[in-house]
């Protein structure tokens, strides 16, 4: 079905196409120095020291986790069995990463206004044995960084976010992503700048940036610097630091051509922000006070990845009659990410717990969905979501 306002569309142009150009006329397809280049653009652009591009952002995740494994860090270190909080809202891949490294999942609610964290729920969820908090900054919008680290307090608790849906947010002038120890961003097509595939992690820990580096190829030390966080200082021979594995990782390697739309992507990153910026305040002007709709409270300076719309509680509408007008409006939607994972199948393989009742993720799970928004004018998408 062609939809008159699909959910993403292209935002490349003749840049990303020449860039596509030169990588093949280089015969050189595998991660090399267009990806390096996006890394370095990248970590400027957010303000971070190291960034490290892998092929998604679900390996961002998985990656970010595997590395508190490893790290010497007794801080930042985990083990299996402790305890991660989650909000009950997110993407499959926030959770598995948990799952699949041994740790304790405890869901909360959500907030049903920002779509994050209820900070009430949060705080009475932490406890002596919570070890790290994932923030999850949903659509766009930033979590309340502040309070966040005021629950942490002087505890040993690891702040890591998942941003893949807020790439560009800032909180405090300060961009998501980059308030946690380390943060994950995703380049997938339909999210704020597209290589195709493609995902990125940044942090400011020179050692967690090294672990990065090797779990991201097969825990070889190949890519490590000669003196580095991982192993005893490499060899300079270069025959003899072929085939060294010093982690148990991944091949989650991306692409030069990936890296190369990224190089050029970026150069557009802030201009596609304060686009889909504009587009979020006159979602706010259009629908703010509607009396059977709830659409999501901006916290900081949100990045606007789309438009959730929720009925309110006690109103007479349904998702499946509003979805009906949607569809006929010529809308293209989808839930609000996975609704309230806690209530998937696959949920049974988890060592996991919910705390209190996750009463706002239900709502939003069958009350909830999304719309897109882009990284140009749509004004008539305005005008037809005033007629709901």
């Amino acid at each position: 079905m062609n939809y008159r306002f699909p959910l993403a569309t292209a935002s490349w142009g003749k840049e990303e196409i020449d860039a596509m150009q030169r990588v093949i006329a280089s015969g050189m397809f595998t991660m090399g120095p267009q990806v390096q280049a996006f890394e370095r653009d990248f970590a400027q652009y957010v303000g971070s020291k190291h960034c490290v591009m892998v092929n998604s952002g679900s390996s961002s995740n998985l990656l970010m986790v595997a590395a508190l494994f490893y790290t010497k860090n007794l801080k930042l270190k985990l083990k299996r069995g402790d305890e991660v909080i989650v909000p009950a809202v997110s993407w499959s891949t926030t959770y598995y990463p948990l799952h699949q490294y041994g740790l304790k999942i405890k869901f909360v609610d959500i907030d049903l206004n920002t779509l994050n964290y209820d900070l009430e729920q949060l705080e009475a969820a932490v406890t002596d044995k919570t070890r790290m908090i994932m923030a999850v900054n949903l659509l766009g919008n930033p979590n309340d960084f502040n309070r966040i680290q005021q629950i942490i307090g002087e505890r040993d608790i690891v702040l890591m976010e998942d941003n893949c849906e807020s790439m560009g947010a800032t909180f405090n002038g300060k961009h998501t992503g980059t308030f946690g120890v380390m943060g994950s961003y995703s380049s997938f097509f339909s999210h704020h700048i597209s290589t195709m595939e493609g995902g990125l992690i940044v942090t400011n820990d020179e050692e967690l940036y090294h672990i990065l580096l090797s779990l991201r190829a097969h825990g070889w030390t190949r890519n490590l610097p000669k003196q580095n966080h991982v192993c005893s200082d490499k060899s300079d021979d270069p025959f003899e630091e072929s085939f060294r594995f010093v982690l148990p990782g991944f091949n989650v390697r991306p692409l030069e051509l990936e890296g190369a739309l990224g190089v050029e992507q970026v150069k557009r990153l802030p201009t596609l922000v304060q686009e889909r910026r504009k587009n979020g305040k006159l979602l706010q002007e259009a629908l703010q006070n509607h009396p059977d709709i709830l659409i999501q409270h901006e916290i900081g300076e949100s990045s606007w990845f789309g438009f959730s719309l929720v009925i309110r509680p006690g109103s007479a509408w349904t998702r499946k009659s509003l979805l009906a007008r949607l569809n006929e409006l010529g809308f293209e939607c989808r839930p609000i990410v996975a609704g309230n994972f806690a209530k998937n199948e696959v949920v049974k393989y988890f060592d996991s717990e919910v705390h209190g009742v996750l009463r706002n993720a239900d709502h939003i799970d069958q009350n909830g969905l999304f719309v897109g928004n882009h990284h140009y004018p749509i004004p008539d998408a305005f005008a037809a979501l005033a007629q709901l």
